[in-house]
């Protein structure tokens, strides 16, 4: 049991949250205060600097050349493309400033990130994929976001080492693979969650080691099952034949179908393996980490989301590699080898004692409130100093932080370069227009010529769409944006005999989404055993909810 030394109230949802023994510590180590938020504020903070998914039409601001861009053309500062942002055609010490003590850190901070240049996109070690974000080592690949090391995907996140696979979220090493969740080391599977290695089959949920299913729950190294029942291949087959799962809306009903007979099972507390004293949901290899959110080897951290390869670390949103971060706290996109880094954003490859910075790459070390530098030391504010001058310096503007209340906060919503629904915050807290004005956040309204009618009618059979469906502009069913089929896509759907989808790959993504919980953990009991688990499933839930053992209890 945690020792809670302090309770406080969050200053933005006013709930009260526990500030336990081990974290005082930890905070203490880095000699930061402490949040003054709760974590689930802190994390919508966060998320406010990611844009994910949205991609704009702009010019690079060094070469003028056409590019995409997670910002659009109306941001007030400039924006590279990477090859130009990365190289030495520009540097980012020419746009330093004197800190200002007449003024608080935040404001001057945005007069600086207002005149840096930005990345367009992060993308490292790609080829053939223009239209691809946070995303690196991939070849012929469309539309994937916060991917590495994919081949010939498309309309996927969060998707891992995997080939020839469309409309995957949080896959690894999977081929031939479509609508799956979860899934690793899968081959020819179709909308399915919580899978390995699986192959051949049809809407599975929570199977390891399953080929030539239809249909099935938590089944175990099973073969020729339908609806979790065993036949003979003859038999399967000609179940499978019968289906009448060939139009869109037939497999629209039966994937709604499938949904409702996975709640007749049992479902684990937690996805994930071999975590030890560990809290949170879609984790494996951690030890001592709690609430934590699709991590993977992690040791000691709270509060980090999709990250791998990560220790001693607080409130940390994306990233990691196999070379990790460790001794942080709140920050969004940082790692691949980083230490002690704080308060910041986009900080990568063998970066350590940066404070306050954003996009500051490339061994840099001892920076503070910087921008866009690559290969610096004893910066602050983008100018450089001497390495005791910079201590000072540093020292003097912390000083000054706390008398503002800036210090130990994240950047603030006031200076968000994003508006609220073009970040993941909307993904993990939907609002309306209305309320995001209301709260404060900036909001983008849709642009007219992306919302043209549809003109033309999707042929329900995949073997009657013709070749030139690929020119026709299509309007989603659900949000009514347009959308274009891609040659490799068309090529896909009929391999596989899946009909063309009718609504864009962000509605799609948005439905994946909605079969995750919340990243959100509720004391519960073993609803076979009453054993107290934490978990991500809600009492008014209707799903069967175990405890490990008696979920493995429960399978075949």
């Amino acid at each position: 049991m945690e020792n809670i030394v302090e309770k406080r109230t969050c200053r933005k949802c006013n709930k009260e949250f526990p500030i336990y023994e081990e974290d005082q510590e930890f905070y203490e180590s880095l000699k930061i205060p402490g949040p003054t938020h709760c974590s689930r504020c802190r994390q919508k903070r966060r998320l406010l600097w990611r844009n994910e998914r949205n991609l704009y039409k702009r010019k690079c601001g060094g070469t003028g050349k056409n590019i995409l861009s997670v910002y659009s053309s109306e941001k007030k500062f400039p924006v590279y493309d990477t090859e130009y942002w990365y190289s030495d055609k520009w540097d980012a010490l020419e746009y330093g400033q004197d800190f200002d003590f007449n003024k608080p850190f935040f404001e001057q901070f945005q007069e600086l990130m207002n005149k840096v240049p930005q990345l367009a996109r992060s993308v490292v070690n790609n080829q053939n994929c223009d239209f691809v974000n946070q995303c690196g080592w991939s070849k012929n690949c469309y539309l994937i976001f916060e991917a590495d090391f994919n081949e010939n995907c498309m309309y996927s996140n969060n998707i891992y080492d995997s080939k020839y696979s469309i409309d995957m979220y949080l896959s690894f090493k999977c081929e031939l693979c479509y609508e799956c969740i979860n899934c690793k080391n899968c081959y020819n599977l179709i909308f399915s969650q919580n899978c390995d290695n699986c192959s051949d089959s049809w809407f599975l949920k929570n199977c390891i080691g399953c080929g030539n299913c239809y249909g099935c729950v938590n089944l175990r190294n099973k073969q020729y099952y339908y609806l979790n029942e065993k036949y003979s291949k003859e038999e399967y087959k000609n179940k499978i034949k019968n289906l009448n799962i060939q139009t869109y809306k037939e497999l629209k009903t039966a994937r709604q179908n499938f949904q409702k007979y996975t709640k007749n099972f049992p479902q684990k507390y937690y996805n994930g393996t071999h975590n030890e004293n560990s809290t949170g949901d879609y984790i494996s290899n951690t030890q001592r980490c709690k609430n934590c959110f699709e991590v993977d080897h992690a040791q000691d951290c709270k509060y980090v989301f999709n990250s791998r390869h990560i220790k001693k670390t607080y409130d940390m949103t994306v990233f990691g590699s196999h070379n990790g971060a460790e001794y942080c706290c709140e920050n969004h996109e940082i790692g691949d080898g980083v230490r002690n880094i704080l308060f910041s954003d986009q900080v990568w490859i063998g970066c350590y004692d940066i404070y306050y910075s954003k996009l500051c790459v490339q061994n840099c070390h001892n920076l503070f409130g910087c921008i866009g530098l690559k290969h610096q030391n004893h910066c602050i504010f983008n100018k450089k100093y001497e390495k005791e001058e910079y201590e000072k310096l540093k020292n003097r503007i912390i000083e000054h932080m706390k008398k503002t209340g800036e210090w130990g906060e994240f950047f603030p919503k006031e200076i968000v370069p994003f508006a609220y629904n073009e970040t993941t915050a909307q993904d993990y807290y939907p609002l309306t227009k209305e309320k995001a004005l209301e709260q404060g956040y900036k909001w983008k309204d849709p642009d007219p010529k992306e919302y043209l009618p549809q003109k033309y009618e999707i042929p329900e059979l995949i073997e009657d769409v013709p070749d030139t469906i690929l020119n026709e502009i299509l309007a989603c069913e659900e949000c009514r944006k347009n959308y274009k089929l891609q040659q490799e896509e068309l090529k896909f759907y009929r391999r596989i005999k899946l009909p063309v989808p009718k609504k864009c790959f962000k509605c799609r993504h948005k439905y994946r989404f909605s079969l995750k919980n919340p990243r959100i953990l509720y004391d519960r009991n073993c609803q076979k055993c009453g054993e107290n688990i934490k978990t991500t499933y809600s009492p008014n839930m209707p799903e069967l909810v175990y405890c490990e053992k008696c979920y493995l209890e429960s399978i075949k």
